[in-house]
């Protein structure tokens, strides 16, 4: 039980009648409700005299009912609301006049909605029949005349709305993506992590490696010249990408994932083959898009900065049809820059148009449609590796980086053209309020072309570079995704079931020609001369090219149920089939099946408070090694142990999960000592280590974000004659990372609208070798800064926003590998600016 404050009313006489307090019970979460006539979370609020003759307080005759209204035009949100509540509501022309609303999204009685919706405005109301109001200029000053009202107990919880454009949350209560059910983060036994679109609003987030460093044990690497998204959890490294669900595999510089249409970001950490099938162990990155919304809404942004950063985006969405039956969004974005690096420029066009059919209330069809196109540069931040010669056990001997400035580009202007098709459709079916059917298919058609220029070895000079052009190829990499899910509610007696059966098919062809070049090709690396690339040779095609179609089939259950004293059990399992056809060759390659079992604990003994622990394996990808009797080597596996906790305060506004781990991965390919031309599975390592995430609204007006991460990585197994890499970490993994990133919206009437913000990234020092090569890059520390001021002019709000990236100018290297005969370094991006003029209406 709560105790709001006292509620004074006066009676259709004008006396003052005593004051009665007025209680509301609420559980966690239920920071939206408000009691009866008049209480607001902020405390009393008066209400005129009923016009005439004796009117019960509404909430004594109206019935709770579901409001559902995004924040809008307040003329708009009224008229929403007396469609809802059938209540009718007069005031004077032009008094709504540019005022918004606020979001209703719950079970209320239609008194308890209005006064969500009016709340901030500077609009009260008055009573004037059972089920109508006036409104009216909120009263500077409390009236004197007061009655009594009844107290009033409401039970409820925050509902939170994810598609609300103007939602300023940053910690998320509810996500589908860990259990493909829609269950409450607090009541999940696997760590998850949801970033969500104010996050990404907040740091002008064009690209995923600015948002996903916010969370605990993610680093992200520049894999392919910076043209892929290279994501790493938990010292795993993790081409695969999930929309929506959906698998997106990258094996190559296929481009990076745009941001015009994407609604958040979700991190599961640990294996997740049991729902999603073949994924590298260490997690998943799920990006969740826009959604078609039911009101209408239209935002431009226009988007400048350094290195001629230009881009410019649309978002528009609403109803085609006046009923609502038929839904719309569609999202564009242009963008054109350059880089810090010398000769290096980006085009990239995204459109995403989505088109939504709520054929009835019980049945829902989606189609989406997304087309990219990207004109890049391949730039691989080519650094030579000097070194004064090695010891007797091969060790280097004083290794570094050759001083050359970090926007120095030894390549040459190798293009990277990308087109990439997504058709998308989705059908949901509700039988009943318990079990639901969905249906979803996802078609990817990407086409690739690329120069390749690789660097060599330093000659003995140690000034001149030999480079070679690898590839230049034609890649064409087709997708076919589909899956069923079957979602039931039940009870068997005392237990309560969330039961999910679920199967899927994958279906991967990739075609690839390629050809090499066999001309010499040098610079000098501290005085370059750029000579564009040598000729290829058309002989070498046959040993460029390559085609396979890859099958993936699957099927899963999975069972989550609820105990007595807030215990939760989840348990499943999956059967994989993976086999791949060698179409040049015409034969079958690599197959591989396997059962892969979760199961997850989690006891919640308050409501703010969540102890958890889970035990996971995995099936990963399958080995295209062949052992010395010419067969492929079986997939790799893994499994995981967790545990950890979780809390949620001020009603799910501010949340934090810590957890310990332990992952080992197995049947990693290895060199056979026997035949070295061949492999056997015997490679092992393993990660472990402590995760901290923090995210949420301190005080009104401020959120933050807060991350540690302990991963302690190590090479278990290792064929090497030598053991080298035994003992030893993996490449690219720092042991401690941390992130803080905090904004401040003022809420002093003379400063409302605008905002400010701070970010800082803490990195300690990742080893730079495949081997035990004493060699690393140095650990860093980056601060960003945020300003923005958003204005209401009319119905509009105009938001200008400037980010500034790398304060302090910091020279740091991101990521890379070092070897003698190919080094590459990724700086980090240098001090930047980046300005928006966003409009929103």
């Amino acid at each position: 039980m709560r105790r709001i404050g006292a509620v004074y009313v006066t009676n259709d006489t004008g006396e003052i009648m005593i004051e009665k307090s007025t209680e509301i019970r609420h559980s966690q979460g239920s920071r939206g409700l408000s009691a009866a006539i008049a209480l607001t979370l902020g405390g009393m609020l008066t209400l005129s005299p009923f016009q005439s003759g004796h009117t019960e307080p509404a909430s004594q005759t109206d019935a709770v009912r579901h409001f559902q209204i995004p924040a809008q035009a307040l003329e708009d949100a009224l008229n929403a609301f007396i469609e809802a509540s059938d209540w009718q509501v007069g005031f004077p022309a032009g008094l709504a006049k540019n005022a918004r609303s606020n979001v209703v999204n719950g079970d209320y009685l239609p008194q308890q909605a209005l006064e969500i919706l009016l709340r901030g405005t500077g609009l009260s109301y008055r009573l004037t029949g059972r089920n109508s109001v006036t409104l009216q200029t909120a009263p500077s000053s409390r009236s004197t005349d007061l009655t009594t009202m009844s107290a009033v107990m409401v039970s409820g919880k925050r509902q939170y709305d994810a598609t609300d454009p103007f939602n300023k949350d940053y910690s998320v209560p509810n996500t589908s993506f860990a259990t493909k059910t829609d269950t409450p983060i607090m009541e999940t036994p696997l760590n998850v992590q949801v970033i969500p679109k104010a996050v990404l609003d907040d740091n002008q987030a064009i690209k995923i490696d600015q948002a996903v460093k916010y969370v605990s044990g993610v680093t992200t690497g520049q894999a392919a010249g910076g043209l892929t998204d290279q994501v790493t959890i938990r010292g795993f490294y993790n081409y695969n990408l999930f929309r929506n669900g959906f698998r997106i595999d990258a094996s190559g510089p296929e481009g990076t994932r745009n941001m015009a249409n994407v609604q958040s970001l979700e991190v599961l950490k640990g294996p997740a083959a049991m729902l999603y099938g073949r994924v590298e162990p260490g997690g998943m990155l799920n990006i969740v898009t826009k959604k078609p919304l039911d009101t209408a809404y239209y935002a431009f942004q226009q988007q400048f900065g350094s290195f001629d950063l230009f881009r410019s985006s649309l978002d528009a969405t609403g109803p085609v049809t006046d009923n609502k039956d038929l839904l719309y969004r569609m999202n564009l974005a242009f963008e054109k820059s350059g880089s810090f690096r010398e000769n290096v420029d980006y085009d990239k066009l995204f459109v995403a148009p989505v088109l939504q059919w709520n054929i009835s209330p019980a049945t829902t069809a989606l189609l989406e449609l997304e087309y990219r196109k990207e004109n890049n540069v391949y730039d691989l931040h080519a650094r030579p590796l000097i070194i004064d010669g090695t010891r007797a056990d091969g060790s280097w001997i004083n290794p570094r980086l050759a001083d050359i400035p970090r926007e120095r580009n030894l390549m040459e202007d190798n293009r990277n053209h990308v087109e990439d098709k997504l058709i998308g459709l989705n059908l949901t079916h509700k039988f009943n309020d318990d079990w639901v059917l969905t249906e979803q298919l996802n078609i990817q058609l990407l086409d690739r072309d690329r120069v390749v220029m690789l660097p060599g070895t330093l000659q003995a000079d140690q000034r001149t570079l030999n480079r070679r052009l690898l590839t230049s190829d034609f890649f064409t990499n087709d997708s076919y995704f589909t899956t069923t899910n079957l979602t039931g509610h039940f009870d068997t007696g005392f237990l309560k079931h969330t039961l999910l059966i679920g199967g899927d098919y994958y279906l991967q062809d990739i075609n690839s020609v390629g050809y090499s070049s066999t001309a010499a090709s040098t610079i000098d690396i501290y005085n370059p001369v750029h000579t564009g690339n040598p000729p290829i040779d058309p002989t070498t095609r046959a040993s460029q090219s390559f085609h396979t179609q890859t099958d993936f089939y699957g099927i899963y259950l999975q069972d989550q149920i609820k105990l007595p004293y807030n215990v939760h059990v989840m348990g499943g399992f999956r059967y994989q089939n993976v086999e791949q056809y060698d179409v040049l060759a015409g034969t079958v390659g690599q197959k591989a099946d396997a059962v892969t079992p979760q199961v997850g604990v989690l006891w919640q003994p308050i409501n703010w408070l969540s102890l958890y622990g889970n035990y996971v394996e995995n099936f990963g990808v399958t080995n295209g090694n062949l052992t010395s009797d010419k067969s492929f080597l079986p997939p790799e596996t893994a499994e995981q142990w967790e545990v950890g906790f979780k809390t949620a305060f001020f009603e799910d506004r501010l949340t934090s999960t810590v957890a310990y781990y332990q992952l080992t991965k197995r049947n990693i390919a290895t060199t056979d000592l026997l035949n070295p031309s061949f492999a056997v599975a015997t490679g092992e390592a393993q990660s472990r280590g402590v995760e901290v995430d923090v995210k949420g609204e301190i005080l009104p007006g401020w959120n933050a974000i807060a991350t540690y991460a302990y991963t302690e990585t190590e090479v278990l197994k290792e064929n090497n004659p030598n053991n080298i890499r035994v003992g030893g970490g993996f490449r690219g993994i720092p042991k401690h990372t941390s992130t803080l990133w905090t904004t401040y919206d003022f809420q002093q009437e003379s400063l409302r609208g605008f905002k400010v913000g701070a970010g800082l990234e803490l990195v300690s020092d990742k080893k730079a070798t495949f081997d035990n090569h004493d060699f690393s890059f140095a650990g860093y520390g980056v601060i960003d800064l945020l300003a923005a001021y958003t204005r209401t002019v009319a119905k509009t709000n105009v938001t200008l926003q400037l980010n500034v990236t790398n304060l302090l100018d910091k020279e740091y290297v991101h990521d890379g590998f070092a070897m003698p005969f190919q080094t590459r370094a990724t700086w980090g991006t240098p001090r930047s600016f980046m300005g928006s003029v966003k409009v929103e209406f």
